[in-house]
């Protein structure tokens, strides 16, 4: 495990929304040598520190952030820090999710109902040149490896606005391509997810984790 003296001379970044979390976060840093930890209770607050110049060995976020999507934060840490680590816990089980995270690249994450302290075992991972993704993820994910061929972000956006009950024109103006375009990547959802229908679109598409429940995707 990270020894305190190296821990001591790291900056890292928290940023949750939750005072419990982010305060909770801290302690289990600190009690392990962490001194120098910045805490931000939205995603703005970290890009601005970031804009006047700070930069940050680990950057420990939550996705659900109030004022912005948590995976536009990581591209814009990406674009600021490159190559920084980004921790990402806790985080919801959905195989969205976690597929998302993995395209991006981040470098370690955890299930909210995984141990307080797991935040070190990601951080020892990632100072030893590995990622981190705690043994439930690792399940979740075999266990969606059906063998089938999954959609792409691009076609995932489309099927999220399916399910709100927008139409291809309606899809098409707020993505910005042509009404072909759109109704291109219906297709390939109707087949990848073997559907005869929108309804059994949308049915298929919460079994598999696309979806979450408020109609939008994870």
């Amino acid at each position: 495990m990270t020894d305190e003296k190296t821990l001591s001379k790291m900056k890292i970044a928290i940023v949750d929304d939750h005072d419990l979390v982010r305060e909770g976060l801290n302690v289990v840093l600190a009690n392990n040598g962490a001194v120098n930890v910045d805490k931000f209770s939205n995603a703005m607050e970290l890009v601005s520190a970031l804009d006047a110049g700070h930069r940050y060995d680990f950057y420990i976020i939550d996705l659900e952030l109030p004022d912005l999507d948590g995976f536009v934060l990581i591209e814009m840490i990406r674009a600021r820090n490159a190559g920084a680590p980004i921790i990402v816990g806790p985080v919801h089980d959905s195989i969205w999710t976690l597929r998302k995270l993995l395209q991006r690249d981040v470098n370690a994450f955890f299930y909210k109902s995984g141990d307080g302290n797991e935040i070190m075992t990601a951080i020892d991972e990632i100072i030893n040149g590995n990622n981190y993704y705690c043994e439930a993820v690792h399940k979740a994910l075999a266990a969606a490896s059906d063998g089938s061929i999954h959609p792409t972000l691009r076609e995932l956006e489309v099927l999220s606005q399916i399910a709100q009950g927008k139409t291809s024109r309606e899809i098409a103006a707020s993505m910005f391509v042509t009404d072909n375009t759109v109704e291109a990547h219906r297709k390939s959802l109707f087949q990848k997810l073997g559907a005869v229908n929108v309804a059994d679109l949308i049915v298929k598409a919460f079994e598999k984790g696309y979806l979450k429940r408020n109609g939008t995707k994870r």
